[in-house]
């Protein structure tokens, strides 16, 4: 039998169209998307898709299941490792995961570069990168703790190629068509 989800919370529940929604220490929070992180995504995803190939393959705004009912993420992108399947719920669980990439904003700071970072880290996800469109970086961390953290960061700023080291693979992603927040008009 599966773990609880922090999901359950939300079935049957019509949520409205254009917002994020996720469950952190057990509170609903929606936050409209930003252009910023949707323009990230739509670089990034088909870059990350082509080079997965059928060893992996690439999520958007899909609910996990973590291993507790006070958090459900739905990253703005996750990698799910070749041969992972999806639970009794339809959903795969964070043991699936080789990589998460979270788009920050100014409304997320606190979740992406705390809350989520010491989640992932405790759950053992091998890869975790934060992009930052108003610094204009990208955060890789690698190499989790059972304590909350992780034991590597490295930073690339935008224009650089982003490399993200999966099980047995590179990823390769161009983050020069990435927005940085004040060059959107």
């Amino acid at each position: 039998m599966d773990a609880p989800s922090a999901w359950a919370v939300l079935e049957g529940v019509n949520l409205p169209r254009g917002y994020r929604v996720e469950i952190t220490e057990g509170k609903i929070i929606m936050t409209p998307h930003g252009e910023s992180r949707w323009r990230v995504v739509l670089e990034a995803a088909p870059q990350i898709e082509r080079q997965l190939a059928s060893h992996g393959r690439i999520l958007s705004d899909v609910m996990i299941d973590f291993p507790t009912s006070q958090y459900g993420y739905a990253p703005d992108l996750a990698i799910v490792a070749p041969g992972a399947e999806r639970n009794s719920r339809d959903r795969f669980e964070w043991h699936s995961l080789e990589a998460v990439i979270e788009v920050v904003s100014r409304s997320s700071r606190d979740n992406d570069f705390a809350k989520k970072f010491h989640l992932y880290a405790e759950c053992g996800i091998p890869l975790y990168v934060v992009i930052d469109p108003e610094d204009g970086v990208c955060t890789v961390h690698r190499g989790p703790t059972r304590t909350g953290s992780y034991e590597d960061e490295v930073k690339v700023p935008f224009g650089q190629d982003l490399v993200l080291p999966l099980q047995g693979r590179d990823i390769t992603i161009a983050t020069d068509g990435f927005p940085k927040a004040g060059d959107l008009g």
